[in-house]
């Protein structure tokens, strides 16, 4: 029912936001994977809330527990379970909205959908499930690791604000920098102004994070209805609050002819390489060996701390009040979710391409 994602890498996402705790099931690991502990909850770290100021101050350490699937450190090829306990839920914060339609919330169509919504922070709609998918991605980056591949993202757009220099000028490793996660430290501080402005004004702000794959192996991707790109749009289009998702040149290059957009081929140091890379690495689907990048569009945080008229389950008019713990700009803590879900394609495709290798 839509909880799984991935075909020999797959992962099953549980949990709701003010439960016992939110989770995964990742089956398809290879075994012998040495699962680095501190890695995996330095991934849940960077994604966890009450960071800053401009994230909501919900207080969740986000330590996980394996339950299955390690044995001595490493995987054994059983499925992995990993929980992560919710310890900061307020749940009385949501009691005023349990019978009222939030504006662009999911209330209203789970609602129609089940005939019953958990309303204590949207439930299984949260972000808070999100934390699973970072630590599933965690793994999944550990086994890339050994195959080379690296996933990296930024924030490139806050509102207005826009990094203007391609992936390729930034120093990524700069992006944990600071608090907004932009590489470009000029940038940054404006964002952060932005998104603290917005804040006191209980609002809310979206922006644009920018994913990096890079050393990717030639031949990834099933067309025609299983490419690499359709995987990563289909897993960054599952994220909470995510509106738009852009591969390479993506919709600037309808300004461009087909002489300034084509990717002329080469053979550079016996390597066949493309001198331009507006297809941001996948061609029919499949990846050529360039750097895959792309733009995943964040709206604007639902819930804003000011009234707004909806209706309730009656049909009745009603006012929805702005209360809670929520970020006023979700992209500083989307980068590492942005990272683990396109860790979690490249592992299954990367997995994929060797099975069909070994049946060949």
């Amino acid at each position: 029912m839509g909880n799984t994602l991935g075909n020999i890498f797959k992962i099953t996402s549980f949990g709701e936001s003010h439960g016992t705790g939110v989770g995964v099931i990742i089956d398809g690991c290879p075994a012998g994977i040495e699962l680095d502990t501190g890695f995996i909850q330095s991934e849940l770290d960077r994604r966890k809330p009450g960071q800053s100021r401009i994230t909501t101050q919900r207080k969740e350490a986000d330590g996980f527990e394996f339950f299955s699937g390690v044995f001595e450190g490493k995987s054994t090829g059983a499925p992995i379970t990993i929980l992560i306990r919710n310890q900061d839920q307020k749940s009385k914060d949501y009691d005023h909205i349990k019978d009222i339609y939030r504006p662009s919330h999911a209330d209203f169509t789970y609602q129609k959908k089940y005939g019953i919504r958990d309303y204590r922070g949207g439930g299984r709609s949260s972000a808070r499930i999100t934390a699973g998918w970072v630590a599933a991605g965690a793994i999944a980056k550990l086994v890339l690791r050994q195959l080379g591949v690296k996933c990296q993202a930024y924030v490139s757009q806050v509102g207005d604000l826009k990094v203007e220099k391609s992936y390729s000028e930034l120093d990524l490793s700069q992006t944990d920098s600071n608090e907004v996660r932009c590489p470009d430290s000029q940038i940054a501080k404006q964002m952060f102004e932005l998104i603290d402005q917005i804040r006191k004004d209980r609002d809310t702000i979206g922006g644009v994070v920018t994913g990096v794959i890079s050393d990717v192996p030639v031949g990834l991707g099933e067309p025609l209805f299983d490419k690499l790109n359709a995987a990563l749009g289909h897993a960054m289009l599952s994220i909470n609050a995510v509106k738009g998702f852009e591969l390479g040149s993506g919709f600037e290059g309808v300004k461009m002819k087909g002489s300034e957009h084509n990717d002329i081929i080469e053979s550079k140091d016996g390597q066949v390489r493309t001198k331009t890379n507006h297809s941001g690495g996948i061609q029919g689907g499949i990846s050529n060996g360039e750097d895959i990048y792309f733009n995943v569009a964040f709206k604007p945080v639902a819930t804003i701390m000011q009234d707004q008229s909806s209706i309730d389950k009656d049909g009745n008019e009603a006012t929805a009040k702005g209360k809670g713990r929520h970020d006023p700009c979700v992209v500083p803590r989307a980068v590492p979710i942005v990272e683990a879900m396109s860790a979690l394609v490249m592992v299954d495709f990367c997995l994929l391409a060797q099975t069909n290798i070994l049946r060949g």
